[in-house]
């Protein structure tokens, strides 16, 4: 269980588990607009966060795995959000909502030909057998509106995958976020924005979780997470 200011999440240990570098893509990804799609929702936790960033938006999350869809159809029906978000089961490649996304999430399984667990479920959580590069692409390149954005979250390595792929079907990234644990680390994960406008200059910024003694959180992390953990 993971407690937020005003949402709780209820995961599955063996799977599905609330991520620091999941909630800052969910508090530093532009949600405007009026309709919001979660690709691989998991928990729920991106598409709530995404409720509470955007009080009049419609969120509309999508998951194909049996035990990530009950946890994240628990989460959304016990937070103050569940008129807003619906959840949906079922593969992205198949999905066909009646409108396209002003904004699109996605924290995206990525590990390819690496060592599996004996858990099913966490392999479809961890592995991109079942949503290849190529078919998330695709499906944003679908469900994405004229003028919308759609945000990842992804290590440098596949990031730089994605959005070779993305610019072949006329998606491009227009801003990234550099997440590192601190200064002194390399960076471990990117938050990146797409449109489908190629971009000048792309707008980049680098967020250290924390301070180089590793245990105290910098100021613009805290920033960027205060409304929603509770030991901010």
């Amino acid at each position: 269980m993971f407690r937020f200011k005003q949402f709780i999440i209820r995961q599955d240990q063996t799977a599905m588990k609330v991520c620091t570098d999941a909630c800052v893509l969910g508090a530093f990804a532009d949600v405007s607009g009026s309709i919001i799609l979660d690709i691989g929702t998991g928990t729920g936790l991106l598409g709530l966060m995404a409720a509470q960033r955007n009080p009049t938006a419609r969120v509309d999350a999508v998951e194909l795995d049996d035990r990530a869809f009950e946890q994240a159809t628990e989460n959304v029906a016990n937070s103050p959000f569940a008129n807003r978000v619906r959840v949906w089961q079922g593969a992205i490649q198949e999905y066909q909502p009646p409108p396209q996304y002003d904004r699109i999430l996605t924290n995206p399984p990525f590990y390819a030909n690496s060592l599996r667990s004996p858990d099913a479920a966490a392999n479809r959580a961890h592995h991109a057998d079942e949503l290849p590069f190529a078919d998330l692409v695709a499906a944003a390149n679908r469900l994405l509106a004229p003028g919308g954005q759609w945000w990842v979250l992804l290590p440098p390595f596949e990031m730089g995958q994605l959005t070779a792929l993305a610019a072949e079907t006329g998606l491009y990234q227009s801003a990234r976020l550099l997440l590192r644990h601190h200064a002194r680390k390399p960076v471990f994960r990117v938050v990146a924005g797409f449109c489908r406008k190629p971009m000048v200059a792309i707008s980049e910024q680098i967020l250290n979780i924390y301070e180089t003694d590793g245990r105290t959180f910098t100021p613009a992390f805290r920033t960027l997470l205060q409304p929603f953990y509770l030991i901010f």
